[in-house]
């Protein structure tokens, strides 16, 4: 099996790419919005970029339906306005399925006979949508990901992964001494981002002689993976004299048609990886995808 995720074919977008998508296609909302309402967790994000460009007020879709949504009211709002016309916000729609969820929901409260609602996606697959929403302002064709949920994506089931900085946070360079010290590191080192699928490969340049610790932190954290490589036949000294870190990762990478992806924590590793191997690489440390084409 090859990867679905290429290179040339994963569509990517950041925060300052949906502020201005989002900016440049406000023409496309209704012009007496009243209320703007975010679907959490990432229809919120939009939402409120929304509402700070229109000085609108913001709610969450469950303060809507209660009616609470005069108590998170701004300065920028008058509260004893009456509220008519809404737009429910989510960041994207793919099959339609949450959007419908979402609308038959609001319908069994009986909230499209009170208010005046306008379902909203920022971005859409393709023109199926428009069976689910009514308005959508970019298309975005899959496979694509966003800067806020990378990584919570189900595409990390063709991913691999690095540990330090990524997993778990970095060592200092006084826990990094080859000795007690790294050991102790290695077996209590705090998480950082735990997937929630499990993941096909890690790829480190953890020396192989640090295995047994490593297993037994990711055994204590949850980790679930398939396999754990790490780099073999060399010192500390001599892994970073001779700068093996990305070349390394960049190697056993490039033997894995299957895998599509790397996530890396260093910026410059992250590059040079990308670089290597010709395949994608994100950078955890900054949210940046490297080797697009």
């Amino acid at each position: 099996m090859t990867s679905r995720i290429t290179s040339s074919n994963l569509n990517y977008k950041t925060y300052k790419d949906l502020s201005l998508d989002i900016k440049k296609n406000l023409y496309k909302l209704p012009k007496d919005i009243d209320l703007v309402v975010g679907i959490p967790r990432s229809g919120m994000i939009p939402a409120y970029m929304i509402a700070l460009m229109l000085s609108k007020q913001a709610c969450s879709i469950r303060e809507f339906m209660s009616g609470d949504y005069k108590s998170v009211a701004t300065y920028r709002v008058d509260v004893d306005n009456d509220v008519k016309n809404v737009i429910i916000v989510d960041d994207s729609i793919n099959t339609g399925h949450a959007s419908l969820d979402v609308r038959n929901m609001v319908t069994k409260a009986g909230l499209d006979k009170k208010y005046n609602i306008t379902y909203v996606a920022i971005y859409y697959k393709d023109d199926n949508y428009k069976k689910f929403i009514d308005i959508a302002f970019e298309r975005v064709p899959s496979p694509r990901v966003f800067q806020w949920n990378y990584l919570n994506h189900v595409f990390l089931k063709e991913a691999a992964f690095d540990i330090d900085g990524v997993l778990c946070i970095d060592p200092t360079k006084e826990e990094n001494d080859d000795g007690p010290k790294y050991k102790n590191f290695i077996l209590n080192a705090r998480p950082l981002f735990i997937p929630k699928h499990k993941i096909p490969y890690i790829i480190t340049s953890r020396l192989e002689q640090y295995r047994p610790e490593t297993e037994e932190w990711l055994r204590k954290n949850n980790v679930q993976y398939d396999h754990l490589i790490m780099l073999s036949g060399y010192t500390a000294e001599e892994r970073r004299k001779l700068n093996l870190h990305a070349r390394f990762k960049a190697a056993q990478y490039s033997r894995l048609p299957d895998i599509g992806l790397f996530i890396e924590s260093d910026r410059n590793q992250a590059e040079e990886i990308a670089r290597l191997t010709g395949k994608l690489c994100f950078c955890a440390s900054t949210d940046e995808l490297f080797g697009r084409k």
